[in-house]
């Protein structure tokens, strides 16, 4: 067993008083609790890295080149779009840019408290990337917040800036069983192109018989293609995520892991085509080609390197017509933050598959390579951390788990009833399934109350359902209300969020869980002190706030002790 302790290098721990310590110490700071390495016979103590100065070579970035000429405007009407893909040698310079240089690192906000601001992260590091790589994605940041703050509705959640994924507040998520497409949550990677739909065409080549290009008139010519109305619930595969980071932390980087709540979930009625009829009039798929891979015109970076949104679904998918490619959004053309002019919507995924600003759809043999397909959105074993991660560990997300959450009430919230909390949420199953029946309980998971089928919205195989109840609960003081989904194929939620937790933060289907305090009002007691607390002026919120008038006068103190035995007997 190892005794002794020896510190890795010279520098002290970063505190400068007892109280700093003492907040080290309790894990409230836990981004500067040293790593124990006990793997010799001396415990070593690794103090969290110092981040180097800001460096920069600026002749090495000079001897790139011009950057507005390198990565200047593809195609006339199109701003803020860098193809990638289609030239190595122009991702090869932007990497030599992003290498020339270091930038800050991810702000700490798993290990540390969240900031209470609105945007919540800057995204500072990407807004650098862009402007490093300049040309036209030069202004991309700036451009993008301003399509947020024109196309959102002014009570968004805005979880990270830029790339911008905002979520609605928990009171208008499910306010309406369609969202309002200013209520719609964001999950971009990237900035967002401004796109004339006259100069717009899209490609499909690879493994077809017969590759073509397609215009928006193409498309919405229904001689062509029929036209296709869905109802359909897009879900980040982050939603929840919070519950995972209050938990245990993950993998750290912001964009891949903004810390969503339960807003990351919308249902909309999308207007396109079906992807299958457009590859049979490209004359169908060629011997081998299993896959399809969709190009978004934003940038993405990942490892020092430049690249387009790229990720794909299987054929099959597309075969059983459940691949979209749309340009309404509840009646409206599609906004620029949600694809506009055209986007793919792929039915019972997770919204990682839909690109938005779709520019190429590329038949091939196996899944994607891109790093957003081969990378990320992997849900590993939960002994699979840093230390020991590798991509084939991890299971490619695809169809979400049946998952619910409670939109009310909220956590740590008080709630004053006479019996019955009424508790308001939604609940829903990928892959065409759908919830049957939710349930919640006032007591931890011990029993359970059916939500009355009345109280939820229609079924449909590609929509969530969103509920209410009024939840039986004779108990006063800290509760925990819990909410569980079974859908048609009896699927169900595990109870705890540690069953669901993964390094990735992701897919947080576990039973939802909020803890309230509960106060109530049917009992005689609580009423006369309820009425006491509105007679004298003494706050009731917050619950913490202790009561500003005698609880219990001596005369009635006096009179139970003498009704009753005394707190300790003789023998």
């Amino acid at each position: 067993m190892a005794h002794n302790v020896h510190v890795a290098d010279s520098r002290l721990l970063e505190t400068t008083n007892r109280p700093d310590e003492w907040k080290i110490e309790q894990g409230f700071h836990g981004a500067k609790i040293p790593f124990l390495d006990q793997s010799g016979d001396v415990t070593v103590e690794i103090l969290p890295r110092e981040w180097p100065k800001e460096w920069k070579d600026e002749e090495a970035i000079k001897a790139v080149g011009n950057r507005d000429e390198l990565f200047a405007a593809e195609r006339d009407g199109w701003k803020g779009y860098v193809e990638w893909e289609m030239y190595p040698e122009k991702k090869a310079k932007a990497h030599k840019i992003l290498t020339s240089q270091n930038f800050p690192p991810n702000p700490e906000f798993q290990m540390g408290p969240i900031p209470g601001t609105n945007p919540v992260l800057p995204g500072t590091h990407w807004k650098m990337w862009h402007a490093a790589v300049g040309g036209e994605l030069t202004t991309v940041a700036e451009d993008s917040w301003e399509t947020v703050l024109r196309e959102k509705h002014p009570e968004m959640l805005h979880l990270l800036q830029f790339p911008y994924n905002g979520e609605p507040p928990k009171r208008l998520t499910t306010a309406k069983s369609i969202t309002p497409n200013n209520l719609h949550f964001v999950r971009n990677h990237g900035g967002i192109p401004i796109i004339d739909e006259e100069k717009f065409s899209f490609e499909v080549d690879g493994l077809v018989n017969e590759p073509r290009k397609f215009t928006m008139k193409d498309l919405m010519d229904e001689s062509r293609f029929p036209r296709v109305k869905k109802m359909i619930t897009m879900q980040c595969s982050g939603t929840r995520r919070i519950e995972q980071i209050g938990l245990y932390a993950g993998q750290g980087d912001e964009v891949p892991q903004a810390p969503w709540a339960e807003g990351a979930i919308g249902t909309a009625e999308y207007v396109g085509v079906s992807l299958k009829k457009v590859i049979k009039a490209c004359g169908g798929l060629k011997e081998g080609a299993k896959h399809l891979e969709f190009y978004g015109a934003d940038t993405y970076f990942k490892d020092n390197e430049a690249m387009n949104y790229v990720v794909s679904v299987p054929w099959s998918k597309a075969k059983a017509n459940e691949v979209l490619l749309c340009w309404e959004m509840n009646g409206e053309r599609l906004p620029a933050i949600h694809g506009f002019p055209l986007r793919v919507m792929v039915m019972g995924y997770i919204g990682a598959r839909g690109v938005k600003w779709l520019y190429r759809v590329k038949a091939i043999e196996n899944p994607s390579l891109a790093p957003v397909q081969s990378k990320e959105y992997l849900y590993f074993n939960q002994q699979v951390g840093k230390h020991n991660q590798r991509p084939t560990d991890g299971i490619q997300i695809q169809e979400m788990p049946v998952s619910s959450a409670i939109m009310s009430p909220w956590q740590t919230q008080v709630v004053i009833h006479t019996g019955k909390i009424t508790c308001k949420g939604w609940a829903y199953s990928g892959g065409g399934r759908w919830p049957e029946r939710v349930e919640l309980s006032a007591d931890g998971g011990f029993s359970w109350y059916a939500v009355p089928l009345e109280n939820l919205s229609s079924k449909g195989r590609w929509r969530w359902r969103t509920w209410e109840m009024d939840l039986p609960c004779d108990v006063e003081g800290w509760i925990e209300i819990v909410c569980r989904t079974w859908d048609n194929s009896l699927n169900t939620q595990p109870l705890s969020v540690r069953a669901a937790w993964n390094w990735g933060l992701h897919v947080t289907s576990s039973a939802h869980r909020v803890k309230v305090y509960s106060i109530n009002k049917k009992r005689p007691l609580t009423a006369r002190k309820l009425e006491l607390f509105e007679k004298t002026g003494s706050p009731l919120a917050p619950i913490t706030w202790p009561e500003e008038f005698v609880t219990q006068g001596w005369d009635e103190y006096k009179r139970f002790w003498a009704e009753h035995d005394p707190r300790d007997v003789d023998d």
